[in-house]
């Protein structure tokens, strides 16, 4: 699922920017300034969680159909006229889905592409799914992409999209908290008629900054679930298979495509090198942890 930048980093970060102007331009919203001139802790911690969870739902709520629009996929018919290729795709993603307890099957695409790549997100169980691209069927040999599909199932059977929100959640929480209380410190050094006025664009800077640092978290979270995800591959269709998907996947590293940074995470080919700016951990690192 990923690669340098967390699936729907770019879009929670403007969802939690318009949500916040919105609360901001609308007058009596959610004082959280006392008629004393000071910050009303309490009230302001309820308000940035309202609008943390706001923003991490709307933007779990809008993944599924930003990665069919972003990434261009043709999502598969079961019921309909497919090739014996795309057939098989169907076949192996709904088979390896009921071995993982999924009552619901995944909708399943394919996108046009020269990286060696896939991805599974949505919403929820029931309204997941897994693409491939073009370039990982032309190039991968038939137990190679089963091992893929396999940690891609694992990560819906897993809810890590759902875990990721919640964790979101509660970074963008403290991302609206600290930014208002950065915000309201920096008004203090300001003169009284343009403090509104700094006060509103500080938090939008602080936002930003903090939204940058925050992600680090979910980073680090993101790498440590490849590891599980991994592992329910490995479950789902074999230690070997999904072993074999991973040494295959080093060999196309560098035809990961870095244009839709949105939705990066949500791949199972990553970067090469790994850091703490990476959403997947090595695949050296994912080899030698799953043997």
């Amino acid at each position: 699922m990923g690669k340098r930048i967390f699936y729907f980093l770019l879009t929670n970060v403007l969802v939690l920017l318009t949500i916040s102007i919105i609360f901001m331009l609308i007058p009596g919203t959610w004082n959280y300034i006392g008629e004393n001139g000071q910050l009303q802790l309490g009230t302001l911690l309820i308000f940035s969680a309202i609008i943390g969870f706001t923003g991490s739902f709307i933007s779990l709520g809008l993944s599924r159909w930003m990665a069919k629009k972003m990434m261009g996929v043709q999502v598969l018919d079961p019921n309909g006229n497919l090739n014996t290729q795309e057939g098989q795709i169907v076949d192996k993603v709904h088979r390896l889905s009921r071995a993982a307890g999924l009552m619901h099957m995944p909708e399943v695409g394919i996108y046009q592409a020269k990286e060696v790549n896939a991805f599974a997100t949505g919403p929820t169980k029931k309204r997941s799914l897994v693409a491939v691209s073009s370039g990982l069927l032309q190039e991968m040999d038939e137990d190679a992409i089963e091992g893929v599909i396999a940690h891609e199932v694992a990560h819906i059977a897993n809810g890590d999209m759902v875990t990721m929100t919640l964790l979101q959640g509660v970074v963008n929480t403290f991302v609206v908290f600290l930014a208002r209380i950065a915000a309201f410190i920096v008004t203090r050094f300001v003169k009284e008629e343009i403090a509104p006025i700094v006060h509103f664009l500080a938090i939008i800077f602080f936002q930003i900054i903090f939204s940058a640092l925050g992600s680090l978290l979910v980073f680090a979270y993101s790498r440590h679930r490849e590891f599980h995800a991994d592992k329910g591959g490995a479950d789902l269709a074999g230690k070997d298979k999904m072993r074999h998907s991973l040494e295959a996947l080093k060999l196309y590293s560098n035809r990961v495509r870095q244009e839709e940074q949105a939705i990066a995470t949500l791949k199972i080919n990553g970067n090469k090198k790994a850091s703490i700016f990476s959403t997947h951990p090595s695949l050296d690192e994912r080899i030698s942890r799953l043997s």
